[in-house]
């Protein structure tokens, strides 16, 4: 029973991660907190999933892994942005410019 609860509210955490994703498109910042978000969401959902089949966790780390090296390249794009544009807002900079 608890187990499952634990799963609603992971499942209610991923949703709402994709519904900041899809509706605060006008900061970098906010974007990549968003997918941050959902990575560890699903990151707490894969884990919880092991847990339940007695399997082992290898593939959490992996997976954890994959994600802190998302998080460094995202990071590395705001950073390069703010530094060309001065800002992290999409619509201050044109891909034909770049």
């Amino acid at each position: 029973m608890l187990k499952l609860y634990y799963l609603g509210l992971v499942i209610l955490s991923v949703l709402s991660g994709m519904y900041v994703f899809s509706s605060r498109r006008k900061h970098l910042l906010m974007t990549l907190l968003s997918l941050e978000f959902i990575s560890l969401s699903l990151y707490l959902l894969v884990y919880l999933f092991m847990m339940t089949k007695g399997s082992e966790l290898y593939f959490t780390m992996i997976f954890l892994t994959f994600v802190v090296c998302e998080g460094a390249l995202g990071l590395s794009i705001l950073v390069s942005m703010i530094r060309t544009h001065g800002n992290d807002y999409f619509q201050s900079f044109s891909i034909l410019a770049c």
